[in-house]
């Protein structure tokens, strides 16, 4: 049967809400293909608006992946604006895909995926609009499977009532075996109806079905056991691992939006992991092991990209990028190929320990000379050894001097606050610093015009991490710290108008640790605050902390626990967490050691370089670290 496309009644009601442009969908790159011919059909959204998701990696990545199956379809949906969501309510317009405007409720699979928890209300939303049940146990056999990916899904616990399934890890393998299964369940006739599709899903081990698992609790709120209701489904969920990214050079053809995003320029990931150790960091640690592109590859997918977008930016992606076993040869390879044709390279944040002026100079080479980033994270050196940073601020001080030397003349550094044993002197070293930063440029060039902006995020304990066991810091006291650091530098006369200063308050920070570290009773909270009018939690214009405490009072009456015992609460060894029962691969004894040891302010080495596997990583999921040199060489494009 042929679906509808929503676009006539949309239209004429686009010229009364602002950004029209990107609900028509039509980008360059995008794909509509024939209903009736697919026999698997994905609505793929990213819950956050336009400007934010279409950029998205894992978003185009799947699209296309799965678009060049035949027989599977797949098209994009983001979240609308309020103004658009009002009006869609008036005149019943269903949440539609962007591609050919048809109805999300109408596909097979809703994939959604989430970089942040703050998108979470964003998906009731969609689901509202969608005329889709909210909680999976109201769905029937003809409402789409609603499948959860991205970082928060490795603990999807506070959102388990709404999903119908989650998926840990890399997405390109596990979602065309999630195709498979469905294309064979509906050419079977759909035995079992729904519940046995998602049991086919849930007996691999390779699918989460919260639905399968019953969650029970101690009388003082702690969690007592997670268990499989269901014969046949595995205790434990593990995440997928793509080995050989070279077999995957995705995005082939990158969309191209017709609206401003926050990131316009082909983006190629150069490699996969990190093992630094950094412990705050989720991604780097539930993307282990490190997985490198090859060089050829690299040229290949930027070549190719380049052409099919109009791109005039690459940017090489990677949780440290600098530290690619053939960054230099890379850089040297692309600003070789496309000197004097006004593409430019960049880099994110980069290591202070990764960072060289040859590798810079290369990047610079093809485009403007812009500030350079660099993320120290703590304000002390003890600040640093308790997350396992290892770099000194004497490592920093040499590196921007050397950048100051050739020509640079803005620096930026990131720092987080509210770090686990951080006292109030650990974020004033952070004015210290900068001001060092100042004058190592002041002598490196003679000059009074070096700027330096520092930018500071709160700190929020992730699963699957050694700080998943601290206590968040309160808000009030990350406010406090951040107030105290303004003031002294702008007491500063030396220095004050050199050091720009950003920051967030603590408050959003507490609501996104509450979601982060939730189990299945935070679901109520977020319905709450949902039916409240709670949307797009990640712009500070839309978040409201009030509400959510309010909400959270509410719907955690009669409990044992509150927001409070969510977020700030330091947990033991043995307690039961949300996300126990999902496998990151990591080994819980040597992330409780972790936690120990970063108390300590111990140092734990980078395994890229010294094969170990006491995280347990490699072992347990059956993987390697894959690393170069391979050395080849990028060659020029033609030949002369």
């Amino acid at each position: 049967m042929p679906v509808e496309s929503i676009f006539p009644r949309l239209e004429p009601v686009l010229p009364r809400v602002q950004k029209p442009i990107q609900y028509v969908g039509g980008e360059l790159n995008s794909q509509i293909k024939d209903w009736d011919e697919a026999e698997v059909r994905w609505a793929l959204m990213y819950p956050d608006a336009y400007e934010v998701g279409l950029p998205n990696q894992g978003v185009q990545i799947l699209y296309e992946i799965l678009n060049e199956r035949e027989g599977v379809l797949a098209e994009r949906t983001y979240s609308v604006w309020p103004d658009l969501e009002a009006i869609m309510r008036e005149q019943r317009i269903p949440q539609f895909t962007v591609d050919a405007h048809r109805p999300v409720a109408a596909f097979d699979v809703l994939g959604v995926s989430f970089s942040t928890e703050l998108g979470y209300t964003n998906l009731l939303t969609a689901l509202d609009l969608a005329g889709i049940p909210l909680e999976a146990a109201d769905r029937g056999e003809d409402h789409p499977i609603v499948l959860a990916g991205g970082h928060a899904a490795f603990n999807p616990e506070p959102i388990a009532d709404f999903l119908d399934a989650a998926v840990l890890g890399d997405g390109e393998e596990i979602a065309l075996a999630i195709t498979e299964v469905i294309r064979e369940w509906k050419a079977e006739g759909r035995p079992g109806g729904r519940d046995e599709l998602l049991m086919r899903l849930a007996r691999s081990g390779g699918v989460y079905v919260p639905k399968f698992f019953d969650v029970t609790y101690l009388p003082d709120g702690r969690i007592q056991r997670v268990a499989p209701n269901r014969p046949g489904v595995p205790w434990r969920v593990d995440k997928h691992t793509v080995m050989d990214l070279d077999q995957w050079p995705y995005p082939k053809k990158p969309l191209v939006p017709l609206a401003e995003t926050v990131h316009e320029r082909f983006s190629v990931e150069i490699f996969r992991g990190c093992t630094r150790g950094c412990r705050f960091c989720q991604a780097g640690m539930i993307t282990r092991p490190v997985r490198e592109r090859s060089i050829t590859t690299i040229g290949d997918m930027v070549d190719t990209g380049l052409k099919e977008s109009g791109f005039q930016e690459v940017g090489l992606l990677s949780l440290s990028s600098a530290d690619h076993s053939e960054i230099g040869d890379v850089a040297k390879g692309l600003a070789d190929r496309y000197e004097g044709t006004n593409t430019s390279l960049s880099l994110p944040s980069t290591r202070v320990d990764a960072f060289n002026i040859t590798l810079a100079n290369e990047f610079s080479r093809g485009g403007r000379r812009s500030g350079l980033t660099f993320a120290p994270e703590g304000g002390s050196e003890r600040m640093r050894k308790v997350i396992n940073k290892m770099v000194t601020e004497d490592d920093l001080i040499r590196t921007v001097t050397t950048a100051y030397e050739n020509g640079w003349r803005q620096v930026k550094l990131y720092f987080m606050c509210g770090l686990p044993t951080e006292e109030d002197e650990d974020v004033l070293a952070i004015a210290d610093m900068a001001k060092r930063v100042i004058q190592a440029g002041r002598d490196a060039t003679g000059r009074r015009d070096i700027r330096c902006t520092v930018s500071i995020g709160g700190f929020v304990p992730k699963p699957h991490t050694p700080f998943q066991w601290a206590a968040q810091c309160d808000h009030e006291t990350v406010d406090r710290r951040l107030r105290a650091l303004r003031d002294a530098l702008r007491r500063d006369k030396e220095y004050g108008r050199s050091i720009g200063l950003r920051y967030h308050d603590g408050q959003p920070s507490i609501v996104e640790g509450l979601l982060s570290r939730g189990d299945r009773r935070v679901g109520r909270i977020i319905r709450a605050v949902w039916e409240d009018g709670g949307r797009f939690d990640g712009w500070s214009e839309h978040f409201s902390y009030e509400r959510w405490t309010a909400c959270a009072d509410k719907a955690l009456a009669g409990e044992p626990v509150d927001l409070d015992w969510y977020t700030v609460r330091e947990r033991d060894e043995v307690e039961v967490l949300p996300w126990d029962h999902l496998d990151a691969g990591l080994d819980r004894e040597w992330l409780w050691q972790d936690w120990q040891d970063a108390v300590d302010e111990t140092e734990v080495e980078d395994c890229r370089w010294t094969p170990c596997y006491d995280c347990g990583v490699c072992p347990t999921m059956g993987t390697e670290i894959q690393i170069g040199p391979t050395g080849r060489k990028l060659l020029p494009l033609s030949v002369v």
